[in-house]
């Protein structure tokens, strides 16, 4: 008989067990999109021309990282950066949740089957190739697989220690619902649903209804309604993730939503038909409902669980993929339809644009999520700052030019805004690599972070340059001076040299490496500097003739250095763009 003290113990078990089970899957899924590395992301970004090749590569890459939360956080990121129409991630989100129907085959199989021959040598073999650093990944991988498959043993044996099928007040308590009531079908898939939002794992949630429908207490009827809530409280992950994210991101977690509710209710519907055929096709056989907790109560739900302990995994997980595949197969020809929906619950916020400016485009600090992914952010962030430093460039250009005091004087305090907006997005992004990198990262990406984190910082300078160069034509302004036509003529050349140079480096902010040549920059860097260093000598004899005052030399020659120090810091973050230091 088990006491009081045994069920604390075992509820213990039972935690840790379900912990293990959280912390394998999660040590999997990293290791899997840390071996994937950029592969993933151009598979996500690239591999979707139309919805079905849409729906094949969620499929695949959740299959791959083993996490569809995982797959649809990085479908939310890339659509809040832009990369991926809503469409596309529509597609993409209906099948991630195909592919992450092969969990549930794997806990199945992991009840089922003796998996403890396994465990060991995956621990072993994990140990030695995290030892040896070239394979860590993988490493970390078998430890994943390991930590899985042993919190699976841990939870069987656990489920067999508790010998709920023997106590009374279990199987009277599951007994007392009405598994026939549609009014008890929905009243666990709500507790399934609030389930998974609270622990944000449906693994976790999938291996305790396999645990309770093993042991014969909880009726198939009432497991299945638990998964069908799982399916909801899944979505529960990306929807967070969205919520500090841009219109088009939270429609995509709104879809991801709408896209299970639409499949619970349709299965609700023919949801004692669809349920019997699913348990057909895996050999289960469906018990008669127990009314009540008297008699032979008892003994029938131990038959049951002799009988049935071993088919029941696989109708559980047969029933999760079937609800998917066919969930899929209907709404995969309604993703327009399914569009103008979203779009039409969440419209696009008509805000001034003065206040947009003050938030970062790309980045989001609950994005920080799957740190392979984040810096592609990232990345998507600082070519935007690469944009906005150009733009303030261009408009010192203007400024040059501005004759008028008022004018003159507006554009000065634009300028200035820039400046201190420029000085907020370096901290803010590089805050972000900051969390980012706190995580386990491959070289690769530890390599980006290094890259951006001196981007950014060259580009702040950037923008410190153009500010700079403001000031003196300010200086200028209240002095009363001008600048001779020569002078004009000449800072014309310079600042259109120093504008090619910038337009080179957005360029190859937007593009691949491959596709540029770093020469290119490094030619318009060397005639800057030479035309910087024939206007300073020719400077310095005009001052010594007398062709004009010393004032006006002296702001000439600041004009020439600064836009020098500007092309110096465009190749610099040229040079980290392309790994060079």
């Amino acid at each position: 008989m088990v006491t009081n003290q045994n069920y604390f113990m075992l509820a213990l078990q039972l935690l840790g067990s379900l912990g293990l089970l959280i912390y394998g899957m999660r040590m999997m899924s990293e290791a899997l999109q840390k071996m994937a590395g950029p592969q993933l992301r151009h598979v996500l970004a690239k591999m979707t021309t139309n919805r079905l090749t849409g729906m094949l590569t969620g499929t695949l890459v959740t299959c791959a990282v083993q996490s569809s939360s995982a797959t649809t956080v990085m479908t939310v990121s890339f659509v809040s950066a832009g990369l991926l129409t809503l469409a596309q991630a529509i597609s993409i989100i209906m099948g991630a949740n195909i592919g992450t129907t092969l969990t549930a085959w794997i806990m199945s199989v992991g009840y089922n089957v003796d998996l403890t021959t396994i465990v060991y040598p995956a621990f072993l073999v994990g140990m030695v190739l995290i030892y040896k650093k070239r394979h860590r990944y993988m490493g970390d991988l078998l430890f994943g697989l390991a930590f899985l498959f042993l919190s699976l043993v841990m939870l069987s044996s656990t489920g067999k220690s508790l010998d709920l099928a023997h106590n009374e007040a279990v199987v009277g308590f599951f007994a007392s619902f009405d598994v026939s009531s549609h009014l008890t079908i929905f009243a666990f898939v709500a507790i399934g649903t609030l389930i998974t939002c609270i622990v944000q794992s449906s693994a976790a949630v999938m291996a305790i209804t396999i645990l309770l429908c093993s042991t014969g207490v909880l009726p198939i009827y009432l497991g299945i309604a638990l998964v069908m809530g799982e399916n909801i409280g899944t979505t529960a992950t990306a929807n967070l993730v969205a919520l500090g994210s841009n219109t088009q991101a939270r429609r995509a977690a709104l879809a991801h939503l709408l896209f299970n509710v639409f499949g619970v209710i349709w299965v609700l519907i023919v949801f004692y038909p669809f349920v019997n055929m699913v348990c057909g096709l895996v050999g289960y056989e469906i018990q008669a409902p127990l009314s009540s907790p008297e008699g032979d109560t008892i003994a029938s739900v131990a038959k049951t669980t002799e009988a049935h302990s071993g088919a029941v995994g696989a109708a559980l997980a047969m029933f999760h993929t079937c609800f998917n595949v066919i969930n899929t197969s209907i709404l995969i020809w309604l993703v327009p339809q399914l569009e103008r929906v979203v779009c039409w619950i969440l419209p696009e916020k008509q805000e001034g644009k003065q206040k947009e400016e003050f938030r970062l485009q790309y980045i989001h600090a609950n994005l920080v999520q799957t740190p392979e992914i984040s810096v592609l952010q990232a990345q998507k962030e600082t070519a935007a700052f690469a944009q906005r430093v150009s733009k303030m460039f261009g408009l010192v250009r203007t400024l040059f030019h501005e004759t008028d005091a008022k004018k003159f004087a507006e554009q000065f305090r634009q300028i200035e805004h820039e400046e201190d907006t420029t000085d907020k997005m370096e901290m803010e992004i590089a805050r972000y690599l900051e969390q980012v990198s706190d995580d386990h990262l491959s070289d690769e990406t530890k390599q980006k972070i290094r890259q951006m984190m001196r981007e950014i910082s060259e580009l702040e300078s950037i923008g410190d340059a153009c500010y700079k160069l403001a000031r003196t034509l300010d200086r200028k302004q209240e002095s009363g001076k001008a600048f001779t036509k020569h002078q004009t003529d000449q800072l014309q050349i310079l600042m259109a040299l120093c504008d090619n140079a910038l337009t080179q480096m957005q360029t190859v902010m937007h593009g691949h490496r491959s596709d540029h040549d770093i020469r290119d920059s490094f030619r318009i860097e060397n005639d800057i500097n030479q035309l910087r260093h024939r206007l300073k000598e020719e400077n310095a004899r005009a001052v010594n003739e007398h062709e004009y005052d010393y004032t006006v030399g002296t702001l000439y020659v600041d004009m020439i250095n600064e836009l020098e120090k500007l092309g110096d810091y465009v190749v610099n973050v040229i040079e980290a763009r392309f790994g060079r230091y």
